[in-house]
Formats: structure tokens, sequence, C-alpha cells
């Protein structure tokens, strides 16, 4: 009975349609992590939804002078 457990967790975990991997991440410039983003990030998608981010770098603004 664990394994039926074992098995629809791991299938529920896996058909999240919001998850794009690490790759997709790193090729738009992010970082996967676990939890939060670090402060001068946010988040820009899933790598593994809901628990690995997709971090990416704040931009920085420009100011005119």
């Amino acid at each position: 009975m664990q394994i039926v457990w074992f098995v629809l967790i791991f299938i529920s975990l896996s058909s999240h349609g919001g998850a794009h991997g690490p790759d997709s991440c790193n090729h738009i410039g992010g970082l996967c992590r676990v939890g939060n983003c670090v402060s001068g990030e946010y988040l820009a998608r899933y790598c593994f939804e809901p628990i690995i981010l997709c971090c990416k770098l704040l931009s920085p603004t420009t100011t005119k002078s």
C-alpha cells in the first residue's frame, strides 16, 4: 500500500504544467533555487513546481542625467 502512495505522489508532482526544468531556466539566465529567491532576484518561472524556483536577477534601473 505504501508503494501505491509513493507512485501517486510522484505522478502528482510530475504532472504540474508550470515546470520547465533547469535547462529552460539557464537559457533565460536564471538559477534554480529551493524555497525562495534571494535578495535581488525575482521568480521567473519554476524549474520543478512548486518546490524548486527559477530565479532571475532584477535588471538594474537606469536613470537619465
